[in-house]
């Protein structure tokens, strides 16, 4: 998996988001026939001032929204809100805490995400290929373009209610 993603690099960026949307494309038509469990995290990075960590992607929807992915066989969650931070981000993620574990559609799909509370160390380095733009957000000000419901789910769950 490491060799595939340093192959991709090697992509140009415009390429390489232009194929990020063809997948994502393929997966949710196979997501709306097949309506698989697929297990994710979703993480909610705070940085020093309390602001919580929101990107946006090169494929889907346009909004804001927490980082996170997949959650891979038997990976633990913890591990996995850091994997994917760093992957999308750059940021280091310290002292995670798992505060939920939620249910949701995601195109047909039967979404289980992990989500995951902790601490952003760095500034977010967005990569320009998976995503566009990585920002915090005061959890009084967040942004109104985020899917519905987000906003009031990511300020209950930093104060660690479920």
């Amino acid at each position: 998996m490491f060799l595939l993603a340093k192959a991709l690099r090697l992509i140009p960026a415009p390429l390489h988001r232009m194929l990020y949307r063809l997948a994502h494309r393929a997966r949710v038509m196979v997501w709306r026939v097949w309506k698989p469990d697929v297990t994710g995290v979703r993480v909610l990075a705070l940085d020093d001032q309390g602001r919580v960590l929101l990107v946006r992607h090169s494929y889907g929807s346009p909004m804001w929204m927490p980082p996170g992915g997949g959650l891979r066989p038997n990976e633990d969650p913890l591990l996995a809100a850091a994997r994917e931070l760093v992957e999308e981000t750059g940021l280091i993620l310290r002292d995670a805490r798992l505060v939920a574990v939620g249910g949701e559609a995601l195109h047909g799909a039967r979404h289980k995400p992990r989500v995951v509370v902790g601490l952003a160390e760095g500034m977010p380095q967005p990569d320009r290929r998976e995503i566009l733009a990585a920002s915090f957000f005061a959890l009084d000000e967040l942004p109104a373009d985020m899917p519905a419901g987000m906003a009031d789910r990511i300020r209950t769950q930093v104060r660690g209610q479920p």
